[in-house]
């Protein structure tokens, strides 16, 4: 028999929604959808009047929603936000240049201007060159710190007031599981941050308008909409950290729908006891971009790739920077221990 919507109880229901349970039409459920992204921007106070907004796309479905309802809200709430369409290519064929392509798609659909930097014009490297040398291991190291770095210069170049990115609900979820299986206290204490911004570090703010949104939403979202969005995963990314408590999560929700929800609420009550030391957020001494060392995660795997060490950058070796800086030679010992990598 089929059921009703439980908000209009006129039209037939499509779907069941994973967070809250009630069975939606398709209006009703585009209506609870956007209201709920733009009760999130409005309680964050995510933008202001006038302001120059970075939507990172990838062409994957979170961003390509996430352009699809910020265009969508701006004109129908009237944000007064200027929007534009921020890629970064990582230089991965057969994988990036096909979802540029997607995200090239989205700027004629979205009427957005778009703008691409890639890894090669920034760094000198694409993520091709960059696994042949390090492995299938650590490489989604290398990609995520340089993609993050990758961003911010793009954001730079665009001279935009903020940047937004896709992270959803469960992304959010994921990084509370990684941070404490990590025992990483300080990015465990600012990843739940709908917002994140430093004042005193120049960095521009980043924000997740989807921050509650759940991925199997945004999927229907997408699929319901018709958007045009790319569904293939990054060839590199199948031994990355992030599947395992991706995993986990999932096995979570099947049991129990609002985990996702509640481990996020974990992440954002936590409180740390007194006289646990933090990293001081610093600047980068080689490039200028914010560090808590002397060098960035970007500059010192860049040096290690640079340098054909491809474990510089992997671990604690915040001993080497000095000599890094200085342009010191590094003994044999330690070259050799930075040149072996596990394939």
């Amino acid at each position: 028999m089929p059921v009703q919507c439980s908000r209009c109880e006129e039209s037939r229901a499509v779907l069941k929604r994973p967070k809250t349970g009630h069975s939606l039409c398709k209006s009703c459920f585009f209506w609870a959808f956007e209201e709920e992204i733009h009760q999130t921007i409005l309680s964050a106070k995510l933008f202001n009047r006038g302001e120059t907004v970075a939507i990172g796309a990838s062409g994957g479905k979170d961003s390509t929603v996430l352009a699809h309802v910020m265009k969508l809200l701006n004109d129908r709430y009237d944000y007064g936000l200027n929007l534009f369409l921020l890629s970064v290519d990582e230089g991965i064929t057969g994988y990036r240049d096909d979802s540029l392509e997607t995200v090239k798609r989205n700027q004629q659909q979205y009427e957005l201007p778009l703008k691409i930097v890639s890894y090669e014009e920034l760094y000198g490297w694409t993520m091709d060159a960059i696994v042949k040398q390090v492995g299938l291991k650590n490489n989604c190291t290398f990609c995520g710190v340089f993609r993050r770095q990758a961003l911010d210069r793009g954001a730079m170049m665009l001279n935009v007031d903020k940047i937004c990115t896709g992270h959803n609900a469960d992304d959010v979820a994921e990084t509370v599981l990684m941070n404490v299986l990590r025992g990483d206290i300080a990015r465990l204490r600012r990843c739940t941050a709908i917002m994140t911004s430093s004042d005193s570090d120049g960095s521009i703010p980043r924000c997740k308008p989807l921050k509650y949104a759940y991925e199997k939403e945004i999927v229907l979202y997408a699929y319901f909409n018709k958007l045009d969005y790319f569904s293939t995963e990054c060839i590199y990314s199948p031994n990355a950290y992030r599947g395992h408590a991706r995993a986990f999560l999932k096995d979570l929700e099947s049991i129990r729908p609002s985990s996702i929800m509640s481990v996020i609420h974990s992440g954002e009550t936590l409180e740390l006891k007194e006289g646990v030391k933090l990293p001081v957020q610093g600047t980068c001494s080689r490039c200028g971009y914010i560090s808590s060392q002397a060098l960035c995660k970007a500059c010192v795997l860049l040096e290690g790739l640079n340098r054909g060490l491809p474990k510089l950058g992997i671990g604690k070796h915040q001993r080497l920077h000095g000599k890094i800086l200085a342009q010191e030679p590094l003994t044999e010992n330690e070259e050799r221990k930075l040149r072996s990598v596990d394939f």
